[in-house]
């Protein structure tokens, strides 16, 4: 009797910290759509009716797990604001008007061919009509800017309280991560240079910055960094703030009911340029998430299913658009790092998303195929980290168990290239 006692409150324990999981993901999403939305250059309050510290209690805190003592790195990202940019910063493709002729070519049925060649690979034109998102060269320039732009102002706008929306001194906007706990820190970053690794370009620009008590660049919001309670010589991520996005719906070859998104998908077929672009991006995050082991975008809108039938028809978590279509992969900071170590929770969830797919990007699917063959991503990652980042080594790298996760998902995800090559690549 006992212990059916005992497993009758350990199961009403579970219940309860599912629920409230649901619960403040659900506002916390709520929460930072409202703040993009009421943002404008110079302002950035919360809306009116919604507690300051709402986002600070999330599921993430719940599910976090004492890491063991080592150091870490940091990384954080977010979105960007051309309003108050020089000319040549404007380096990114999809920020130039190529005139209605583009447009009509987009939004209009698609007449180029097949949209899938070699039975598994988005077709070559659709690869050449993809825009450039953040290139190596924007990223480049923007990070050699706010490494020496000065910080103006401090104020409430990129998520839980303990972010910050931070104003250059030349107008420019950029979030500020300083993380619940210094895993969220490091996985963000890492996980934008993976992303440069495998040539995705849906992440804005990232720095790392140290708050030292005589840091010329925080030298004008030092009171409010006290006031914040953040540490001394903490080092932060500094990414890009994008305005002017609005959020993005799943798919329906990627909801439950469907029967995933393959090549002999009839509706393919039937969708403008513009839709099969997108679909296209949608391959590259959910390709992107299983690497990184990301539980906070579509594997949580799959978990959530279990209370909310139509969660699929609702904007996804971390994941905004551009008004031309460009999807943008914002606050990583569950991947890598705290996505392993929370790796047995959420992995049949990855598995299925994984699994749903068997349409790729070619240049993506090569880039995989690469590091599968070198087994080098670990150096490959550390390099790329090092000579980009000058306070890399404040913060230190992944662990040699967390380097091997990664390196046996790269694997896995190639491996599942592979059955999907032989199931399709004869039809």
């Amino acid at each position: 009797m006992r212990a059916v006692t005992v497993n009758l409150f350990a199961l009403l324990f579970l219940c309860a910290l599912a629920s409230v999981f649901y619960v403040w993901s659900a506002l916390e999403t709520r929460l930072e759509r409202h703040k993009r939305g009421f943002l404008v250059p110079g302002g950035g309050s919360f809306p009116q009716g919604l507690p300051a510290d709402l986002s600070a209690k999330t599921f993430r805190a719940l599910l976090a797990v004492p890491a063991a003592k080592r150091p870490h790195l940091g990384g954080r990202l977010e979105a960007h604001n051309l309003t108050h940019q020089t000319v040549s910063a404007v380096i990114r493709d999809y920020h130039v008007n190529e005139g209605n002729k583009r447009s009509a070519r987009l939004e209009g049925p698609v007449e180029l061919g097949s949209p899938v060649e070699d039975g598994i690979f988005w077709s070559e034109w659709l690869e050449d009509l993809l825009p450039l998102g953040f290139t190596e060269e924007y990223a480049r320039n923007w990070r050699e800017r706010a490494r020496t732009y000065r910080i103006v102002k401090l104020e409430p706008g990129c998520g839980r309280i303990s972010n910050q929306l931070a104003t250059f001194a030349d107008g420019t906007k950029a979030c500020v991560r300083y993380g619940i706990n210094a895993d969220q820190v490091q996985g963000e970053t890492l996980t934008y240079y993976l992303a440069s690794l495998l040539g995705i370009t849906n992440l804005p620009p990232l720095i790392l910055s140290q708050l030292n008590s005589d840091s010329e660049q925080w030298a004008a919001v030092r009171t409010r960094v006290r006031d914040l309670q953040w540490s001394d010589r903490a080092v932060v991520s500094l990414t890009e703030w994008v305005s002017n996005l609005t959020g993005v719906v799943t798919p329906a070859p990627l909801r439950q009911e469907s029967s995933g998104l393959h090549p002999v998908l009839e509706e393919l077929w039937n969708k403008t340029t513009a839709e099969l672009l997108e679909l296209m991006q949608w391959t590259d995050l959910i390709i992107f998430d299983y690497l990184t082991a990301n539980f906070d975008r579509l594997v949580s809108n799959l978990f959530s299913l279990q209370w909310d039938s139509r969660v699929m028809e609702r904007d996804t978590n971390n994941l905004l658009k551009t008004p031309r279509g460009d999807l943008v992969f914002i606050d990583n900071e569950a991947g890598l790092v705290h996505g392993f170590r929370v790796l047995n929770m959420w992995e049949k969830y990855h598995n299925t998303v994984i699994s749903s797919v068997c349409v790729f990007r070619k240049r993506t699917a090569q880039r995989v195929a690469e590091l599968h063959r070198r087994r080098d991503s670990r150096k490959r990652l550390l390099e790329l980290y090092r000579d980009s980042e000058p306070l890399s080594l404040e913060l230190g790298f992944l662990s040699d168990e967390h380097a091997g996760v990664l390196q046996d998902r790269i694997d896995r995800l190639y491996k599942h290239i592979l059955h999907c090559q032989g199931k399709y690549s004869q039809l």
